[in-house]
């Protein structure tokens, strides 16, 4: 049996798949814009429900390509001779994938983890001052954080601002990119793990795979060079 024209149409599931990624990228944006130019909140959390809808279509998608890889796989393993009806078998196994989805599953798409947790610092980073508070105080307050924001801006290996932050998602410390990826490159010519660069940091094996660009941080640096 040929599955070439399987194989084409997995092809392009796996392109519809990149489509979604896009969106997911274009609306966890467009959520930090949102932010950034402090509009309410509930528009803020509109994009979130767009997400999971996305997360929703990226599991779907994962679901009948599996299915579809593991029918193919029992047709190969049990090599029958009649050719069997391989729609209906790719819809038992696809419903069978899709009878076990939870809400919770949901929370646990990539994309959407990344979303939450930079959208959480977007918080912190670009938060309303209170109306009420004494302008004194507030103007204290105010040059605390801009001070210790500006000491988040530091790269600890290069001791400059950073330009193009990366986050650690295991022990969450920031780092400019192309700093940690040139320790990580040449600890792993010499075979070795590489410890946090930052101070008390406890993290001894920093992987490439778990950096993600910290897009809250480097929005926050760039407003404050604006001001």
């Amino acid at each position: 049996i040929s599955f070439n024209s399987v194989d084409s149409s997995l092809s392009s599931l796996k392109n519809c798949q990149s489509y979604i990624n896009t969106g997911m990228d274009i609306a966890t944006h467009v959520a930090f814009d949102l932010v950034e130019s402090f509009n309410d909140v509930e528009d803020v959390n509109s994009m979130e429900n767009v997400m999971l809808e996305y997360a929703a279509m990226d599991r779907q998608l994962n679901h009948y390509m599996k299915a579809v890889e593991e029918t193919i796989n029992q047709i190969k393993r049990e090599k029958p001779e009649n050719i069997p009806d391989l729609k209906n078998l790719v819809k038992e196994k696809f419903t069978a994938l899709e009878s076990k989805n939870s809400d919770s599953d949901l929370q646990k798409n990539e994309k959407y983890i990344y979303f939450k947790d930079q959208l959480k610092e977007m918080r912190k980073q670009f938060c309303h001052p209170s109306d009420n508070d004494n302008e004194a105080i507030e103007q204290i307050d105010e040059d605390i954080a801009v001070t210790q924001s500006q000491m988040n801006f530091i790269c600890p290996i290069t001791q400059m601002e950073m330009k193009k932050p990366v986050r650690n998602k295991i022990c969450g410390h920031t780092y400019e990119e192309d700093a940690i990826l040139k320790i990580i490159q040449t600890r792993r010519q010499q075979k070795k793990e590489v410890r946090c660069p930052k101070i008390g940091c406890s993290h001894t094996n920093v992987k490439e795979s778990d950096l993600v660009p910290d897009e809250a941080l480097k929005r926050a640096i760039d407003s404050q060079k604006k001001q």
